[in-house]
């Protein structure tokens, strides 16, 4: 069996590394090409070239970059088109994915699935029917998603998410991470995630580290868990932070190990102040409480309210069905809102904890590896 996969982001190489072990699991003799990440090609593939060269969002920060991407889209499902695979898998990233797949059912009569249901639940509901146009099958992160995806024409099969099969961080390992690093044992550990790309880190890092001097946590020793091509970006923007803080890169380190660390760093934070997306759910398995924020470009700002369709973008709140999770997006990401939003979570971590939990036993925590089940849904979809 030939599998052409493509993810173009840190998130979707996550996935995409899980998906490839479960694969690797069912089916031996598959064989693997694509756009790979770290993770991926640590999982055993080759990247037609680096998928750093992905990463970018919002609207107007993908325009300057417009004419690359394009380049590499049509690169991309020309390789796809030659090598004739069984199927297609595009991850995430659907101004990239999905421009691929459109390219390559046009060309082809490859079956195509795309992992991760795009949000339609949230905003554009209309991207769910633009995409069956090319699309055949979805593999869905959230329980939620299938009914959305099958009522454009798709097949959908509820995976799971990754972050649901991840290993705890026990006590022991959250103690050790701290002796190294020097962090006493009754010292407060705040966790700073300003996200995985450099134009998040470069509009929220300043903003994060006004709120935490506004905040109680301005002693707290902090911690930032970033990636290998961030450090440069991050190191110079911490200062702006009230303390230097430990960053955790995982450089040197193999793509598992370096996971492994950034788990271990979240966990044994006592709070944490973190960019929107995934990193939330990331949290909810390290039981880590959290304040999320998150600000984009002005015009990507304007757009994105205007389409919204729900009142919380953090995922643990949509998932638990809760509001327990602070959050301050676009106009409200002000250090003062921050600060005192984390102010309230030092208070009280109570209910936060609890919505953790629910998040994570509907996400499939203690059932199958998601990674495994997408693997299952693929061969399944194929067979039938």
């Amino acid at each position: 069996m030939k599998l052409f996969i493509t993810a173009g982001e840190p998130s979707g190489d996550a996935l995409g590394a899980t998906l490839i072990d479960g694969l690797k699991t069912l089916s031996p003799e598959v064989e693997l090409k694509g756009v790979a990440g770290p993770k991926m090609q640590g999982a055993g593939m080759a990247s037609l070239f680096p998928m750093e060269e992905l990463s970018v969002m919002g609207i107007a920060e993908v325009l300057p970059k417009y004419r690359h991407l394009l380049r590499r889209i049509n690169e991309t499902a020309d390789a796809a088109v030659s090598w004739q695979p069984d199927a297609l898998i595009t991850i995430d990233s659907p101004d990239f994915s999905l421009r691929v797949a459109k390219r390559v059912r046009a060309a082809s009569r490859i079956p195509t699935i795309h992992y991760v249901a795009p949000t339609v639940w949230a905003w554009r509901p209309e991207r769910a029917r633009k995409m069956a146009a090319h699309i055949d099958h979805v593999l869905a992160l959230f329980p939620f998603e299938p009914p959305y995806m099958e009522a454009a024409g798709m097949t959908c099969d509820f995976v799971g998410h990754p972050v649901a099969g991840t290993t705890l961080v026990s006590d022991r390992e959250q103690a050790d991470f701290r002796r190294e690093h020097d962090v006493a044992e009754d010292a407060r550990l705040l966790a700073v995630l300003p996200g995985s790309r450099r134009s998040e880190i470069e509009r929220l890092l300043p903003v994060f580290g006004d709120a935490i001097r506004r905040s109680t946590l301005i002693g707290a020793r902090l911690v930032l868990p970033t990636l290998p091509h961030l450090v440069g970006s991050v190191q110079k923007l911490s200062k702006a932070l009230p303390t230097q803080p430990i960053i955790i890169a995982g450089e040197g380190r193999s793509a598992e190990e370096a996971d492994i660390e950034r788990r271990t760093a979240m966990a044994a934070a006592d709070f944490a102040l973190a960019a929107s997306g995934t990193i939330s759910l990331d949290l909810a398995a390290a039981r880590t409480p959290m304040v999320i924020a998150y600000d984009m470009n002005w015009l990507s700002r304007q757009i994105i309210q205007r389409k919204l369709l729900i009142d919380t973008v953090t995922l643990v709140n949509l998932v638990s069905e809760t509001r327990a999770v602070p959050e301050f997006i676009g106009r409200d990401c002000t250090p003062d809102a921050i600060a005192a939003g984390l102010d309230a979570l030092v208070a009280e971590t109570g209910p936060q904890i609890a919505a953790m939990e629910t998040t994570m036993a509907r996400l499939g925590e203690g059932g199958d590896p998601p990674g495994h089940r997408a693997a299952q849904s693929v061969l399944a979809f194929l067979g039938a």
